[in-house]
């Protein structure tokens, strides 16, 4: 009996050190131009060895990974090509979402033949912000407050119908606070929990633990109270570690009180770099493996990285015109900007 309980320890130790790794510490980024068009392009998705993403002027498209062949398609409703800054992909399809009145969701199927309507909204106070869906079936999104709550849809049958979020069930929003659509990164969902995050006059956490049936909201040290000031991108690495990041986007050199990190799920959050590191910050990821300790921000002042949880910085990049970023694996990831979309291989 003893032998078998040494053995069983043994084992387990040898199958923890083998799921770790150690921290790393990337010095530089080699950058690689994958497409190159007239788009802006603030939301990409990956899925095995594809690429999608989705931008200005009704564009949309994927890449292929291993053979760079690339599918490109537009949608035009009525006489609006929309803006597309929220996409999420998933087995059954890809959903891209454009910002204005109209607000319109389509699901591109698996073939990418078909762009289908699969939700509409006419408000001219409507803005979406950001999607994400957690598996084949459930997915959310959400914007802007058309009434005195953030807007949020669900859909709990693979994006086939979606429903809203009634503001009974949501915290109330203050006057002036919204969300900005930087990077489809201001929404997570991890587990059965939801992040959303805005900016604004308010700079605040938007937590539910239980898929969105009942919400608590908790406010953060990150820079507000101006118009263009707050939480532009946000990422959580599990259902506790979480990043979010943003600033001043009319002061772009400012470093304070523009990133903080929580290990409680969001409910409470603590400045980090002061006055170091990255100014604006456009949309910050965790680099996947990393057990959250690894960070990628892309924004106005370059391409930045941390291997202690925020706690400092270094420039890999001066390039300033990336705004949305995504990880394939722990060492190459893929970014999207002004008219482009790069691999980026960091060492």
């Amino acid at each position: 009996m003893k032998k078998i309980f040494f053995l069983s320890i043994v084992a387990l130790l040898l199958f923890s050190c083998k799921k770790s790794r150690e921290v790393q510490d990337f010095t530089s980024v080699e950058i690689d131009e994958i497409h190159n068009d007239t788009i802006s392009c603030r939301a990409i998705s990956i899925i095995e060895n594809e690429l999608w993403f989705a931008g200005s002027k009704g564009k949309y498209g994927a890449i292929d990974l291993e053979t760079n062949q690339i599918f490109k398609g537009r949608i035009k409703k009525d006489s609006i090509f929309p803006e597309f800054r929220s996409i999420a992909t998933t087995n059954k399809g890809t959903f891209i979402m454009s910002v204005a009145n109209p607000a319109l969701l389509y699901k591109i199927s698996k073939d990418k033949k078909v762009a289908t309507l699969v939700y509409e909204e006419n408000n001219e106070k409507v803005f979406f912000d950001s999607m994400q869906f957690l598996n084949d079936e459930f997915g959310i999104a959400m914007g802007d407050a058309v009434e005195n709550c953030l807007n949020v849809i669900q859909t709990n049958d693979g994006g086939k119908t979606w429903h809203k979020i009634n503001c009974e069930n949501l915290p109330k929003v203050e006057e002036g606070e919204a969300a900005f659509a930087a990077s489809n990164s201001n929404l997570m969902v991890r587990g059965d929990s939801i992040f959303m995050v805005s900016g604004g006059k308010k700079a605040r956490c938007f937590v539910s633990e239980d898929k969105g049936k009942t919400w608590n909201v908790y406010d953060t040290p990150i820079v507000q109270g101006e118009a263009m000031t707050g939480i532009f991108t946000a990422d959580f690495y599990n259902e506790k570690i979480g990043i979010i990041a943003g600033g001043n986007y009319e002061e772009q050199e400012s470093n304070s009180k523009n990133k903080a990190i929580s290990h409680d799920g969001g409910k409470s959050w603590k400045l980090v770099a002061e006055g170091s590191g990255f100014g604006y910050a456009s949309c910050v990821q965790f680099v996947p493996n990393s057990n959250g300790n690894e960070i990628v921000c892309v924004g106005g002042t370059g391409i930045h990285f941390s291997n202690n949880r925020g706690e400092s910085w270094k420039l890999l990049d001066e390039t300033k015109d990336l705004y949305t970023i995504r990880f394939q694996n722990d060492s190459i990831a893929y970014a999207a900007g002004h008219n482009k979309i790069v691999k980026l291989t960091f060492k």
